[in-house]
């Protein structure tokens, strides 16, 4: 089988893709290939390669954690398809596990990169606030059984907003810088469900459900609203609250 190397240096034979892709992460051990355990680039290879009879490797526009799910995560990849565009969907889709889907596909423009093209990234984080756990939202929600105040909520996410070092908040995933911008970041509430969305040009690893734990801690009324700000100045990652859990997480959309 010929290996096709990178997505976006193409042989001139093959043809480049990009597509959205929609998972169940909690089955996974992330997006990102591992030597051992189920990943979602794992499973979308193992599609490719039964599809099109070729090694494809595929590159996604975010390394998603163990646990977290998306509903716009987007791939690209090089293959070798002489038939159409609709056939390759309907076949990617007729092998991939029940908890995988490729949402669109489409040929990919010169010069386009699933990660480094992107301009903005938009991640939802979803809380169930109400005394009893819920067995069956337990995969997407997290449950915090502590009333919490989204006036706090809202006055904490408002500190996060514009460029700033979130090295407090996580770790790159690539080269050393750890300043990113946050164009929105804010929590919505409606009975007892809490979603925080945030919208970043890029993310930490590991950085929103660190944010979403020193929020929750404001929102819970164990930290003042200014502790947030006095975190992310100290770029200090001990002094940050606990990663809120990773089932709660899900990768919203990624806009080019």
């Amino acid at each position: 089988m010929r290996q096709v190397e990178d997505p976006v240096r193409a042989e001139p034979e093959t043809s480049r893709f990009r597509a959205t892709v929609a998972y169940d992460g909690a089955d996974f051990l992330g997006f990102q290939l591992q030597s051992k355990g189920r990943t979602v680039q794992g499973v979308l290879e193992v599609a490719l390669a039964q599809v099109t009879q070729t090694t494809v490797r595929v590159i996604g526009s975010g390394r998603t954690d163990s646990g977290v799910h998306a509903r716009g995560q987007v791939i690209g990849f090089c293959a070798d398809w002489r038939h159409s565009m609709e056939d390759l969907h309907r076949a990617l889709n007729a092998v991939l596990p029940p908890d995988v889907a490729v949402l669109d596909l489409d040929r990919a423009p010169e010069g386009w990169h699933p990660r480094f093209s992107a301009m903005r990234r938009h991640y939802r984080y979803t809380v169930l606030n109400q005394p009893l756990r819920s067995p069956l939202d337990r995969r997407y929600a997290h449950h915090v059984a502590r009333p919490l105040d989204i006036r706090a909520l809202q006055a904490g996410s408002r500190t996060l907003v514009g460029v700033h070092d979130f090295a407090a908040f996580g770790q790159p995933t690539r080269g050393e810088s750890t300043v990113r911008e946050l164009f929105d970041a804010r929590w919505r509430q409606d009975g007892p469900w809490f979603t925080f969305d945030v919208v970043g040009n890029a993310f930490l690893r590991g950085m929103v459900r660190r944010l979403v734990g020193a929020l929750l801690q404001v929102g819970a009324g164990f930290w003042p609203v200014e502790r947030v700000a006095e975190v992310l100045e100290s770029r200090t990652r001990a002094l940050a609250a606990p990663p809120a859990p990773a089932c709660g997480l899900c990768l919203m959309r990624v806009e080019y």
